[in-house]
Formats: structure tokens, sequence, C-alpha cells
């Protein structure tokens, strides 16, 4: 860290000893707290020359905290443990420019008070269901469609929708219907602003735009899987069926069922998942990509991964997409460190320069 040479990502660092830490980005250059760093600044102001980067022990760190944990969720850095966290008041605005997310509420709610971690139970926490984000989305709309009068358009039609809603517990599946109707009705716009006027204002009562939103999410699921109550899995796809980089998916050719969402919902396992060109299935191209829990003891390591799909780009391997039913259900295999561990698993052995 001390070599500046982290211009963008943070560190999460843990030790055989017990020693955990976040570490901030740690090429964050000196500035004038009086501007804006996040809009263009006057290059003609002496005020915003170069001044150098902060220190290490500038950053918004933790290290061994009393919590025992810290984390990060692509979120700033002021809940990374919990109470023990940076407190960001003492910090210049422009040394994060992130924000919580719903990711990050999840994870610290996780975290908080947990004392007694295995291998195993961090690997189901890194796989807990829940969506906070739909917290704050899903009980307005409920409000807002039992406040609407009897007589209104869309209260026959959205019934049993909004009736799954109610009774949903924010919890992905892949047979969770909820899930499909939430998801699609935040992507339809439910929960954000609504579109603006002239004025910028919106023209129709916010109230009125979550039920439309909630129809409109209705009737995507039902133009494009012919029935609105399809299980998420039915819709959440992986699929990996080449080696092109841009990658050619067919909603004719084998996928195999996702259970996670986008990490925009604060799922801790992450599937960015979209319909394609000519497809109406969602196919993931971003979020989980490797994922490992690692337990360090005195004199070994002992761990599970998973890496997407496979470890082979050879669509002839049998290892090119043997990995994905795993990666899919959360199902993570043992890592093998160690040469004891590789007995009985090793199809064949390479030394540089030796020729096959």
């Amino acid at each position: 860290m001390e070599l500046h040479t982290n211009s963008s990502n943070n560190t999460l660092f843990a030790d055989h000893e017990g020693n955990v830490a976040y570490l901030h980005s740690n090429f964050v250059p000196r500035r004038d707290p009086k501007f804006a760093w996040n809009r263009p600044v006057d290059g003609s102001d002496r005020a915003t020359d170069w001044k150098g980067v902060h220190a290490v022990n500038e950053s918004p760190n933790v290290i061994n905290p009393k919590s025992g944990w810290a984390y990060n969720s692509n979120n700033f850095p002021y809940t990374a443990a919990g109470p023990d966290s940076p407190k960001q008041s003492d910090y210049p605005a422009y040394m994060d420019a992130g924000s919580e997310n719903a990711r990050g509420i999840h994870a610290v709610r996780l975290l908080k008070d947990k004392k007694d971690f295995t291998l195993n139970s961090l690997m189901e926490a890194a796989y807990d269901s829940y969506l906070p984000a739909f917290e704050q989305s899903i009980p307005p709309l409920v409000k807002a469609y039992d406040a609407a009068p009897a007589d209104h358009a869309l209260k026959t039609k959205l019934r049993e929708p909004i009736n799954l809603l109610r009774g949903w517990d924010y919890r992905w599946g892949v047979t969770s219907i909820p899930t499909s109707l939430a998801v699609f009705y935040a992507s339809s716009g439910g929960g954000r602003g609504g579109r603006g006027g002239r004025s910028g204002e919106s023209t129709v009562p916010e109230s009125e735009r979550l039920l439309q939103n909630l129809s409109a999410a209705v009737d995507r699921l039902q133009a494009d899987f012919g029935n609105w109550k399809t299980p998420w899995g039915e819709i959440n796809r992986f699929q990996r069926i080449s080696p092109e980089i841009n990658h050619p998916f067919d909603d004719s050719k084998p996928s195999i069922p996702v259970m996670f969402t986008s990490a925009t919902y604060g799922s801790l396992a992450s599937f960015g998942a979209t319909p394609k060109p000519g497809t109406k299935k969602w196919y993931g191209t971003s979020g989980n990509s490797f994922v490992a829990v690692v337990e360090f003891g005195k004199d070994s390591v002992h761990a599970r991964a998973v890496t997407a799909g496979g470890e082979s780009g050879d669509l002839k391997s049998k290892h090119f997409n043997d990995q994905a039913t795993r990666y899919a259900t959360g199902n993570l295999r043992e890592v093998y460190f160690y040469r004891h561990q590789l007995r009985g698993h090793t199809e064949r052995e390479y030394k540089p320069g030796q020729r096959n």
C-alpha cells in the first residue's frame, strides 16, 4: 500500500494470525475541499494544482476492528466494520464518491455480532437470499394499491400480483414468482422517481405511478413468457455455449437457472442478468465471476471456490462448463492447495520445458 499503486480498488486483507483489514484505494490526490471535485474545476485557479497524494494512514482504513470483521460491497468505506467503521465526517468529501448500497446493508446485518463463522456458515452467509432493497419499494406499492378506490382501472388486474408481493419474504429463489414480479417492477421504474413534465416534476401522482409500473411489469412478463406467474429460475439463466467474448446467447440452447439476483437489490451473491438481443430470458454477464471462502489455519489453508462456467476456454474441454451448476447453486468446490489433496484428482502433470 505504501507504493501508492492502487488507484481504484480497495483491498481486503486477512491472515492466519487473525489480522483483518479494509484498506482504502491508496492513490488519492490531496485536494482543496472547497471545490466540488466530482465536477469540472477551473485549471487556471492555482488552488486546483497538484498537491501530491494522501498518505496511507490518511485514508479511511479499518485495521483489526473490535467487531472482528471487515467487508466491502462496492459501497463507501463508512460501514466497513459496522460500529467500528471510519467516520465519514473525519474525511474530505472527495476521499470517496460512493454511498451505502443495499448489499452493504445486507452484509452488515449478517456480520453484526457474529463471532463463530465456519467455512460452511460463511459460505451460507455469502448466499443468503434476502433482498433488502425491496423492503423500501414494495410496501409503498402495496399501500398505493390498498388506497386505490374499488373502481380503479387496475384494481382487479393487480389483485393477485399485489397479494403475492404482500406475502413475500423478500427472498430470491428459482421457484419464486414474487422475485420475478419485484425485479420486473423495479426494472419498469418501480421505487424510482417518475417521469417528469417540463418542470422536471412528475405529472402523475406517485401512488398512480407505482401501480402503472407494476401493471407494466405484469404485461411484460405475460408477453415475454406467456404467463406473468413465471418463476424466477425460468427467467434468470446462466449460459455458456461459446468461448466468444461477445457470447451468442440463445433461448433455444441449453442454459441453467440461477437463484440469485443482481447486487442492485442487495443480493450478496451477484448475477447481473438482462435480456440479450433476440432473447426473452435474462442471461448474466456480470457479478460473481470467482468466489472463494478461505479458512486460515495455523499450519494450513482450507478453502472452497467456484469459477463461472469452468476453468477452460476450450469448448471441447470437459472443464469448459463443469462448474456452471456449482456456480448457479452456490455449491463451491474444494480447493486443492497441497500435494496430498491432489491424489485422485490429477489428470496430468507438467513441468516447464517438458514436451507433451
